[in-house]
């Protein structure tokens, strides 16, 4: 059996119906994986809120600026990677929606969402690109939950290495 995951690669215009089409396509990636339901609708929703920060604050809703979104689909998870064109930002550095100051917020919930959502999260910005790589592990009766779900970057890191594997091949 090939350890190398199994990918599905979108390129979305920056157009606010991209939103509704990334989220179907997370949810039926989800039900391929073999994820139950309720799991299903929380990838969907985290994807979701990473198109809507991509069309919003990454590209600024610039209709010529494109939005990245790519499925890792391994055996016992699913990794998801949403990118934009835009300046980039620092996952510490978002204010938390919980905070006294920002329970009145009207917006501000998204990434907080996504973590929620997520098993895990992280952000790399550079060269003009930021790129939201999202992981959630599959589980089964035989396999509740990962005790430890690896290194930090690891899941940033398969998807790095697929990209310049990708550009080797160009």
């Amino acid at each position: 059996m090939s350890s190398r995951p199994r990918r599905v690669e979108v390129t979305l215009e920056t157009r606010i119906d991209s939103i509704d089409l990334g989220e179907e396509l997370a949810r039926r990636v989800a039900v391929t994986a073999g994820f139950d339901e309720e799991e299903q609708h929380k990838i969907s929703m985290a994807v979701r809120e990473s198109l809507i920060n991509a069309y919003q604050h990454g590209n600024q809703q610039e209709v010529g600026k494109n939005i990245g979104l790519n499925f890792f689909l391994h055996p016992n998870r699913l990794v998801v990677e949403v990118s934009d064109q835009g300046k980039g930002f620092r996952l510490e550095e978002v204010p938390d929606p919980l905070a006294e100051e920002g329970l009145l917020r009207a917006s501000g919930r998204g990434l907080f969402l996504i973590r929620s959502f997520m098993d895990e999260c992280a952000v790399e910005s550079q060269n003009g690109c930021t790129r939201l790589t999202l992981v959630k592990y599959l589980r089964t009766p035989a396999r509740p939950a990962p005790p430890e779900a690896g290194p930090a970057g690891e899941p940033a890191r398969e998807a790095r290495e697929w990209r310049e594997e990708r550009g080797r091949k160009r």
